[in-house]
Parts: C-alpha cells; structure tokens; sequence
C-alpha cells in the first residue's frame, strides 16, 4: 500500500494536516478525538453528497426515469436524512424506529419507501398516516394487514411486491437474500409470488404498481443483477396476462458494493447502471413490456466511505512467533461486522498516515470475546500505547448494529465539512444506559 490517502477506501477529501496527521474534511482527526472524544465516527459530508450524485449521474444519464432511493438501514441518522434529501434521492425504511428519524427530519412522505418482512399493525398504520409514498409488501399476511389498515384510515395505498428470484449473487452466506431459502420475498419458483399478485390486485385499497427483489450485499459481480432482472420481468410479462399487472416501477434492489481493503476494490457505479439498465431495456423488448420506472436502492454504497472510524491504543501483547494484539478502546459493541460476517477493514495510523509498514499486528477490541478482533492480520508501523487507529470505510451499517454489550456506552458521530465539525449524534452515558431499567425495591 504506497499510500493508503491516495486509495479508494477514505473519504474524498482524506489528506495530510498541517502537523502532518490524517485529515478529513479539512479537520485534522486527532484535534476531532481530543474535543468529542473516543472512539468517535468521523462522517465526511462531501463524500456523501458526492456519493449520492454519482448514483443519480450514473444511472439517469443512461435511464432518465430512475429514482435513487437511499437505504436509510445502512446509517438512520437526522442530519444525514436531510442530506439525501437536499440531494433530491428517495429514502427507504425498515422499522417504525426508521420511519420517526425520517419523520423527524421531514422527509417528504411521497419520497419514502417501506421495506420489511414482518412490519407490524402500529408501523404500518403510522407509515400510511405519514402519506408514504409506497410499502414494499413481503408476506401474506401483510398483504391483508395492509389492506385493512389502508381501508381504515380511507387510503389507496401504492405497494410494490418483492419477489425472490433464487438466484445466488456470491456474498456471504448471512447478507445473502434472493435465494430460495430466504425468508425475504415471494418466491417466483415455489408459485407464491403468482398467488401473492393475484391476491394483492383484488384489494381494492392496495394500488399494486411494481415489483422488487434484492439479491443481498455487498454484491462484486455484475452477472446475477442481469440474470435476475430478466428472470422477474419474463414473470411480469407472464403476469401481465394472466392478471393484468401493469408494471409501473421495478427495482433491482441495491446491493452494491464498497472497498473496505485494497485489494478488493467493486466495480465503478458506471459499470453497475450499465449493466442494469441494458438488462432492463433488454427484456422489456423481448417481453413485450413497457419500460417502467427505476428504482435503485443503495445504502451501503452511498454512505460507507463517508464514514471513518476512530480508536485509541491501548495495550499491546505480543506473542513470539504467534501475533500481536493491539487493543483499541471499541470493537464489536460499534462495530460487529468483522466478527458476524467476517469482513476485512483497513487500519490508517492517524498521526503517520505514511510512515513505513514493518509490523504484522491484530486490532483487537475491548469486550469480553475471543471473537472481538476488529483487522486480523494488517500491517503497521510499531504500535504505540495513546496513538489513534483509524478504520476506514465504516459509515455503513456500524453503527445500525451497535450495541451496549458489557454495558458499554456507543461513540458519538461528527458531520465534517469544509473545515468544520459538527456533532450529529452525542455519545452515550452511564445514565442513558440505565435510564430504561426499572428498580422494583
């Protein structure tokens, strides 16, 4: 790695400070720790609205009826929904707890979208009162709790149907979802997805508009988008027919990929919408079918290099002719992904971004897991006790699915821009973390 600053793993604007640290944003990282503290999540807001322009370039300048639809599960946060709101993308949501964040930042109802597979009666009925603009619908059942929900509150409700596509798109195992065995989708091959349509077109409260899959992330191939898109729209085409689904908006889902290290770095953004939308255009010529509305739903893509992580040494245990362990102040409470999925970061010296890798060492957090190991095997300068250890590429999904295991409080996140800082969300206290327990005596 000659220079980790010229990568495609930091942010955009991730260069040298005046004393010579890493910087991002203009903001030197070690000024950041020294006023919010550690660990901290460093969010870029240049790369994050150059991120969501890409997106919109990428894809419209080749299929101008596309509509880039931020998948809010990657980082729910206020301040950056009204980010991707001023860049004019669509949001999507998966929980109730989703919907208040979008809701708290006023997120234009008509540009929201509601994912998930097992949404109950109360999410269901604030999302509608909202005005959402569409409901992804995933099950049966939801298709009649829908419909009575809808009819109660006087509403035509627009949803789309997400279908399973069975089709493997070679990621891992547990972020792996249009296959067969999938608790997501209706499956085109077991014959569900046909009685779902049939069913869903007969509520006269449900305005049936289109149709989804997603086949998982992250996603380094292009293959199985194409494979997958001609496979659902030969099934509209059949629907079509059959019951008279028209097929005003189709999503291929999201999925796409970004670079954690560097030597596995995805394909550009240009190469996903190329692939996309020739499939589309495609097999609406040799079905027969109206081209519909695109809608592209990535999350991870548009907020994953925006954000870097940012942790203090402290012990250090080497092992001869086995390993070093450099223990940081986090680890799996902030960040599970390496030890869940076995995912593979980056680590950047803040104070000598530069300086000569001679070390083979293992970044390990600080909670009571074997497990707990944040980069196994990477290579840096000799590690010292109080230096700051950065991760980059951790503004995706990190935090959604951080926790307070050992009770330990979550790190607060900064928005950087131009030289400035701001907090977008504070760090955790003892007190929050007791503020939901009851005392019975």
């Amino acid at each position: 790695m000659s220079n980790i600053l010229e990568s495609e793993l930091l942010p955009i604007t991730a260069d040298l400070s005046a004393k010579n640290r890493l910087s991002i944003g203009g903001c030197d990282v070690r000024d950041l720790v020294q006023r919010y503290g550690s660990p901290l999540y460093i969010y870029d807001e240049a790369t994050l609205r150059g991120m969501c322009r890409d997106f919109v370039d990428s894809f419209t300048n080749l299929y101008p009826r596309t509509q880039i639809e931020y998948s809010s599960k990657a980082f729910a946060n206020p301040s950056i929904s009204k980010i991707i709101d001023e860049e004019g993308l669509s949001m999507d949501v998966v929980t109730g707890g989703e919907l208040a964040v979008a809701i708290a930042a006023d997120f234009p109802p008509e540009r929201l979208n509601f994912h998930g597979n097992n949404k109950g009666r109360e999410e269901l009925t604030e999302a509608v009162r909202y005005g959402i603009g569409n409901i992804t619908v995933d099950s049966f059942a939801e298709i009649d709790l829908l419909s009575e929900v809808a009819e109660e509150l006087g509403v035509r409700q627009n949803i789309m149907l997400r279908l399973s596509p069975s089709i493997d798109p070679h990621t891992h195992l547990l972020t792996t979802t249009g296959i067969l065995d999938s608790k997501f989708g209706f499956s085109i091959e077991t014959g569900d997805a046909e009685i779902a349509i049939e069913k869903a077109i007969a509520k006269p409260s449900l305005n049936t508009e289109g149709l989804h899959f997603h086949l998982g992330s992250p996603i380094f191939e292009l293959e199985p988008y194409s494979e997958a898109i001609d496979y659902v729209l030969e099934f509209a085409s059949r629907m079509r027919k059959k019951f008279g689904l028209e097929l005003k908006k189709f999503s291929p889902g999201g999925g796409f990929a970004v670079g954690y290290v560097t030597n596995t770095l995805p394909p550009a953004m240009g190469e996903y919408a190329s692939e996309i939308v020739t499939a589309i255009r495609s097999a609406c010529d040799r079905y027969g079918l109206d081209e519909p509305e695109l809608i592209v739903e990535p999350g991870r893509a548009i907020v994953g290099r925006s954000g870097v992580a940012v942790y203090t040494v402290g012990g250090i245990k080497t092992i001869p002719e086995v390993r070093t362990y450099v223990s940081v102040d986090g680890g799996m409470g902030d960040n599970i992904r390496p030890a869940l999925y076995e995912s593979e970061y980056a680590v950047v010296p803040v104070d000598r971004p530069l300086a000569e890798r001679n070390h083979t060492v293992t970044v390990a957090g600080k909670f009571c897991e074997s497990g707990d190991v944040l980069a196994r095997d990477v290579d840096l300068p000799e590690p010292e006790t109080g230096e700051l250890l950065a991760l980059p590429a951790s503004g995706a999904y990190c935090l959604m699915m951080a926790s307070n295991y050992n009770m330990q409080t979550r790190p607060a996140v900064v928005l950087v821009n131009q030289g400035t800082s701001r907090l977008i969300r504070r760090r955790e206290t003892y007190k929050d973390l007791l503020a939901s327990s009851i005392d019975f005596d």
